[in-house]
């Protein structure tokens, strides 16, 4: 996986400790970008090092299940490695970054905190590395029409609309990673479209949960 200058193939690419940016309802996935607006302290000193070393951040969820921790809130169980391909100073004591994501990883252990940040010794999900080499079957989207009318569907709920030109003209990855990280949805939806294995997963979770949306709003209009 190649993200910014940097290429990605397997485990030995990734430092053994690894600062994470817990943040609830953000969704980073591999191949996608996710500009975030950095300005707490520790943030912006988990930035700073960072910078200074791999470049990489580790993007989770808190575990919307789990109750309030004592001191930090307890994690999901995955989240999205990214890597820092822009960085801008605001002039006002912010940072503007954007995180281009990797691979997605699992927590073996959080370390002791670092300048205010958490730090986790990490796995990541090998599998992530290889989308671009695998075999056309295996890559390709299975239901790309289904997906599309889906969208068709909650546009048109709600009132929107989309450059379909483009849509159409969008590669099936790019497509559904796209679509997964714009979409409005709560964390744990965002959790389980991070946690899908693998592209038709993905397309097919977000399929379910954009019909429920749609089948709730239904019911709420019938109501009033």
């Amino acid at each position: 996986m190649r993200a910014g200058n940097a290429e990605y193939r397997a485990s030995l690419d990734f430092p053994d400790i690894m600062p994470i940016f817990p943040l609830a309802g953000a969704l980073l996935l591999p191949g996608g970008n996710l500009p975030l607006n950095i300005f707490e302290p520790r943030y912006l000193a988990m930035t700073d090092h960072a910078l200074s070393s791999h470049r990489l951040i580790g993007m989770i969820q808190p575990d919307p299940a789990a109750g309030a921790g004592e001191t930090e809130p307890a994690l999901c169980r995955m989240g999205c490695i990214g890597r820092l391909t822009a960085f801008q100073e605001t002039g006002d004591g912010r940072y503007a970054i954007n995180l281009t994501g990797i691979c997605r990883f699992t927590i073996d252990s959080e370390q002791p905190l670092l300048n205010g940040f958490r730090q986790v010794r990490f796995a990541i999900c090998e599998d992530d590395l290889d989308f671009g080499h695998r075999g056309e079957e295996s890559a390709a989207l299975h239901d790309r029409d289904g997906l599309l009318d889906t969208l068709r569907k909650y546009l048109a709920a709600n009132g929107m609309s989309a450059n379909w030109e483009a849509v159409e003209q969008t590669d099936d990855e790019t497509l559904v990673t796209a679509l997964c990280m714009m979409s409005p949805y709560g964390p744990a939806e965002k959790q389980a479209l991070l946690e899908a294995g693998d592209l038709n997963t993905r397309a097919e979770t977000l399929i379910a949960i954009t019909e429920i949306a749609l089948a709730r709003n239904g019911e709420s209009s019938a109501i009033q």
